[in-house]
């Protein structure tokens, strides 16, 4: 889980806590996921057929072929595939970056993440202690 998907995770947790989501509207009945109404109406059918042909732009099938490749390499237990693979899923990243400008690791916030997590965490406790002091007075 990335930096962005724990964040969100943790707010819409504290929401379900808070009890923000008892009264939304439709509360209990499915989602309507094919709403198409942010398509402009010339494009709805050629996304349509695209969608239903099971097509990616090339940039996206080649970040899922990245991912399937990060998982499959983590599980590895054969030193000489791994090292295999990991070659493989260089080229492929390196074949994404050459595709933009900016660097995967950097948008999948692989460098990034740790860090920051841990800066927020010790926010996060100098806050609570901060509130506890307060709270005794």
């Amino acid at each position: 889980m990335d930096f962005f998907e724990r964040i969100a995770e943790n707010r819409i947790l504290e929401a379900i806590e808070a009890g923000l989501f008892d009264n939304l509207k439709g509360k209990g009945k499915p989602l309507n996921l094919e709403d198409d109404s942010h398509i402009p109406p010339e494009l709805k059918m050629a996304y349509k057929i695209l969608k239903n042909a099971d097509c990616l732009p090339p940039e996206l099938e080649l970040r899922k072929e990245i991912t399937t490749l990060q998982d499959l390499v983590s599980s590895m237990e054969d030193e000489a595939e791994k090292l295999m693979q990991m070659r493989r899923l260089n080229f492929l990243m390196m074949k994404m970056g050459m595709m933009r400008p900016v660097s995967p690791q950097i948008l999948e916030h692989d460098l990034y993440a740790p860090k920051i997590l841990e800066k927020l965490e010790t926010k996060n406790q100098q806050l609570e202690t901060r509130n506890s002091k307060f709270e005794t007075r």
